[in-house]
């Protein structure tokens, strides 16, 4: 039976007409609408509450947050978290947030940044953010040229900056300000992460790093 026959006899069954434009333009109008889903009452908060519920979300993920006042911390807490770890190379993202810091602090400790896709073998990487996510404590980070995906799976360690000011509340917000910045010319690779890669396929036994990075670590951004 051909392709057409059996969509022929699904129409059938459904009483609907070779001519069915009215439903197309229906469904292209809810496509374009882009309405909300049903919305989650936990993350329908005052801001403050959305920024105190995406803490306690990662927490319980178990991912490290590390607070910092400023972006011009960043470098120091890279080195103090990398040093702390015995690690003494990190694989950055090069985009423009990145690349105007000093870094410095690094060096201070003999750490070398180097900016580049991340390969096997690499142990930490450190890139942006686009958005963090309080309803389930999830970060949102868009691929491109100066932040290739890889740099958020391969290492072992993933260090991620995260500006509380880009903090919302549901998966739908952060979709409305992923679509108001790039319009119909989406990033190829969107990443919702949420703690550090594990799975308890084995035995049901715990594993962490089964599939990404053992451990993340978010630098929030007090903005």
């Amino acid at each position: 039976m051909s392709r057409a026959e059996i969509l022929g006899n699904i129409r059938t069954g459904l009483n609907r007409n070779q001519d069915d434009s009215q439903r197309q333009q229906a469904v292209t109008n809810r496509l374009a609408a882009k309405a909300d889903n049903l919305i989650p009452s936990r993350a329908q908060l005052p801001f403050a509450e959305q920024v105190a519920l995406f803490k306690a979300m990662t927490d319980e993920a178990l991912a490290e947050l590390i607070e910092l006042d400023s972006l011009d911390q960043v470098p120091q807490a890279c080195a103090d978290w990398l040093s702390s770890q015995g690690i003494r190379q990190l694989i950055s993202a090069s985009n423009s947030e990145l690349t105007t810091m000093d870094w410095s602090p690094l060096e201070q400790q003999q750490i070398t940044r180097t900016e580049r896709v991340a390969q096997a073998g690499d142990i930490a990487s450190l890139t942006s953010s686009f958005a963090g996510i309080a309803e389930t404590g999830t970060i949102m980070l868009h691929s491109g040229s100066q932040s290739p995906t890889t740099l958020n799976f391969l290492p072992d360690n993933h260090l991620i900056i995260l500006h509380r000011s880009t903090i919302v509340g549901v998966y739908e917000e952060a979709w409305k300000k992923t679509r108001e910045k790039y319009g119909n010319s989406m990033p190829r690779t969107v990443n919702m992460i949420t703690g550090p890669s594990r799975s308890a396929d084995i035995e049901q036994k715990l594993q962490m790093g089964a599939h990404g990075p053992k451990n993340l670590v978010i630098l929030l951004i007090n903005d």
